[in-house]
């Protein structure tokens, strides 16, 4: 497996320490497979993935955020999904959380949502975990329950 990274900060040797190849963040969007956002959201990662470098991305990778919903465009990613410029999105977080009923992402194709869970308690992670296990016996049941 090949590991690239994007980051302005990192020099390529020390990149080269931790077996990464810093490129420039085009090259980043052009060769990568799956592509992971983790960035604080500031004035200057605002809006940093729009249509420009979705349209840069291979139609058969994935973009992955679990940082924060501004950073990418969702506008311009639901353009990329809907027209399949990209195969596919993994999000926990959003412009508006929680994600409001009805909000188009709900309904985009080849997309998996999920809460965003950066900071939990063990009874959350109970209350989590038990809602996922309802979910799939109601779904092996025939009766799925949280349709969304």
């Amino acid at each position: 497996m090949t590991i690239i990274g994007w980051d302005r900060s990192i020099t390529p040797a020390r990149a080269a320490q931790h077996g990464a190849t810093v490129v420039s963040k085009d090259e980043l969007f052009e060769a990568s497979d799956l592509l992971t956002i983790h960035l604080p959201l500031s004035d200057s990662s605002r809006g940093l993935v729009g249509s420009r470098e979705l349209a840069l991305m291979k139609p058969t990778a994935y973009l992955i955020n679990t940082s924060r919903g501004p950073i990418v465009d969702e506008a311009a990613l639901l353009d990329a999904l809907h027209s399949g410029r990209l195969a596919g999105a993994a999000l926990d977080v959003y412009d508006s959380e929680p994600l409001p009923t009805g909000h188009p992402l709900r309904s985009a194709p080849n997309t998996l949502l999920l809460p965003h869970l950066g900071y939990v308690t063990t009874d959350q992670y109970a209350r989590f975990y038990a809602d996922v296990v309802e979910d799939i016996v109601a779904w092996d049941d025939g009766a799925p329950v949280r349709v969304l």
